[in-house]
């Protein structure tokens, strides 16, 4: 038999250690890929032919962006789904009734403005609770829905907002106003890529100076292309109810 490698021309001992080492780098990989392909994954979209998407906001701080914001979509006769974090319901009672109020659907975006997958699954429900309760007394509503802070999930996460009567949501269409890029290039970043039944994520945090301003155009667009724009509640419902 040739001898290309050189294997056979090593020592016994040799080929015992690397056959060990093969068979160790073998496991790992074996290991890494039964983690990934078993990771629990947070709702970004539900699958559906219906031209249907989501417009959602997450709010952490400031007092600017989000009025204006409501009052687009209120010329617009849009309802949406806010993720509020509970220190900024707390801070700002006022503008989180008048989101309630408006007709939109209350969700949680945590207490802490924190990367949860550093926490352990104990604490992440801790923080969970924390919001909730604040929501709950400052909007008199229950949220459901969570999306976690930049939306960072693992299965621990996930797990502790199940646990908490939650259901993990994240996004399938970033528009980058956070970045502040400019107007035209969030408008058409969701024209780039908006698809039935997607979620679609933007921010009405002051950090977020370029939302209003683009948000006019972007829901004319999505209209002008045939989507209707609900909550991500309904979203769901439309999809189970029309598979």
């Amino acid at each position: 038999m040739p001898r290309f490698f050189g294997f056979y021309q090593m020592s016994p001992r040799t080929r015992v250690t690397v056959m060990a080492i093969l068979v160790l780098l073998l496991l790992a990989g074996s290991a890494v890929y039964v983690q990934a392909f078993y990771r629990q994954k947070p709702l970004q979209e539900v699958q559906t032919d219906k031209k249907i998407v989501a417009l959602t906001f997450d709010i952490s701080w400031g007092y600017e962006t989000p009025p204006a914001v409501l009052k687009v979509l209120k010329d617009h006769q849009v309802q949406c789904t806010f993720f509020l974090s509970g220190p900024w319901v707390t801070q700002y009672p006022e503008i989180a009734r008048q989101i309630k109020d408006d007709g939109h659907e209350i969700a949680s975006h945590g207490y802490r403005h924190i990367n949860l997958t550093n926490f352990s699954k104990s604490e992440i429900k801790a923080e969970l609770m924390k919001a909730h309760q604040a929501i709950t007394a400052v909007t008199g509503e229950s949220p459901r829905l969570f999306r976690a802070p930049n939306g960072d999930y693992n299965n621990n996460v996930i797990k502790a907002v199940y646990e908490c009567n939650y259901r993990a949501i994240r996004w399938g269409t970033d528009s980058l106003d956070w970045m502040n890029p400019g107007i035209s290039i969030i408008v058409d970043r969701i024209n780039k890529h908006i698809h039935p039944g997607d979620i679609i994520l933007m921010h009405a945090s002051d950090t977020s100076k370029q939302t209003a301003q683009a948000l006019p155009t972007i829901i004319e667009n999505i209209h002008s292309q045939g989507y209707e724009i609900l909550t991500v509640s309904e979203l769901l419902a439309e999809a189970a109810a029309n598979p």
